[in-house]
């Protein structure tokens, strides 16, 4: 005799399909831990790589890793755009970026000049973007992710030298500057003389809590079919002359 009473073919239904979902979910969360394992191999790879010229990787940079580049130029005067509500050590404050003019090219490369912490709640004061012509080196990286965007393109309502910004949109901070802008950004390599922070390692959730995430939704999945085996047990029946 089976040790399973014969269950409806709801219980089927709805167990194999919680069952499937919560699988799927613990995959998904895998494949989200290798992206960024991937992500991370790929900045500490270019943090350590030799220089290369920015020209030969400008417009079609190499999908698989993300150069170190130098670039020879100016910066364009009277425009930053300062991304809000970044966190650095637990430290709120912002990022800025400023456009970089490549000598010789009609496109120009939104940098990040780097970090500055909040004072007392009030945006941080922003030394002077530099003038003079210069070369400039860092990793050239795709632009954060934008997430979950709410509202529409604040630039166009903004005036002065700085515009604050809620993500990085190339493609409309190029439109606010009438000017061409490179695919990437370009992030600087650290330097002392600079109130800039500049430490760039992505601000992504880390692989190790992805692959908790995924054991989690693996456990739900053993549950449903432990609860399913639990209700449907057949009880074992006493014989009639045992006392109860």
């Amino acid at each position: 005799m089976s040790f399973l009473r014969r269950p409806t073919w709801f219980a089927v239904a709805l167990t194999v399909a919680g069952v499937l979902v919560f699988v799927r979910l613990g995959v998904w969360q895998l494949d989200r831990a290798a992206e960024k394992d991937e992500l991370l191999r790929r900045y500490a790879a270019a943090s350590e790589a030799p220089l290369e010229d920015f020209a030969g990787v400008a417009a079609q940079p190499p999908a698989e890793r993300y150069p170190r580049v130098a670039v020879t130029g100016a910066f364009l005067p009277g425009h930053r755009y300062i991304l809000d509500d970044q966190t650095r050590a637990g430290q709120a404050g912002v990022h800025v970026y400023a456009p970089f003019q490549p000598n010789g090219d009609n496109h120009a490369v939104l940098v990040d000049l780097g970090f500055l912490p909040r004072e007392a709640g009030a945006q941080p004061r922003l030394p002077p973007v530099p003038v003079a012509p210069m070369t400039v080196h860092g990793l050239y990286v795709p632009p954060p992710g934008v997430g979950v965007r709410l509202g529409g393109d604040r630039l166009p309502a903004q005036k002065g030298e700085d515009k604050s910004v809620v993500y990085v949109d190339v493609g409309e901070i190029a439109a606010d500057l009438h000017h061409s802008l490179y695919p990437r950004v370009l992030l600087l390599d650290a330097d002392p003389a600079t109130i800039y922070a500049r430490e760039w390692t992505p601000a992504v959730m880390p692989p190790a809590r992805h692959r908790a995430y995924a054991f989690q939704w693996f456990t739900f999945a053993l549950a449903a079919v432990v609860i399913f085996i639990l209700l449907h047990r057949n009880k074992r029946q006493r014989p009639r002359n045992e006392a109860p």
